[in-house]
């Protein structure tokens, strides 16, 4: 049977450990795909902040990388944790790189575009004031 929520997937760390999406039940989730080569690279500092100041109050952050937009981000697994470490100070949980288009979409985005049981928004970076300071 299908996965139903994203509670049910298990999906690779970025630094190639299997993690069940069931360890974040209960949380409020910012699903995020990230890119460490396109101008919107420094919303890591703010997804950071955030979630630095509400990581104990039941809020996660999960950064998802993917190379499939004018290819912002190329670089390995280890790459993208160093930058993102070394550069943002990252400390949310990042995945290994994922497809989000629809022809190659991963099952875990798909469920997470469309899951009728969660609340989920999609929202340009642009109406998010904290990841532009």
């Amino acid at each position: 049977m299908a996965p139903k929520t994203i509670y049910e997937f298990r999906m690779k760390s970025i630094d190639g450990e299997e993690k069940s999406l069931a360890d974040y039940a209960g949380k409020v989730l910012l699903v995020v795909n990230v890119a460490s080569k396109c101008g919107l690279t420094p919303h890591y500092e703010g997804l950071q902040e955030i979630y630095a100041e509400h990581a104990g109050d039941g809020f996660a952050v999960l950064g998802f990388p993917c190379n499939q937009f004018g290819g912002q981000e190329p670089g390995s697994e280890a790459e993208v944790q160093s930058f993102c470490e070394t550069r943002y100070g990252v400390t949310f949980p990042m995945f290994s790189k994922i497809s989000v288009t629809r022809i190659a979409t991963q099952p875990a985005m798909e469920t997470i575009c469309h899951d009728s049981g969660s609340a989920i928004a999609t929202v340009p970076t642009s109406t998010l004031p904290w990841i532009h300071r």
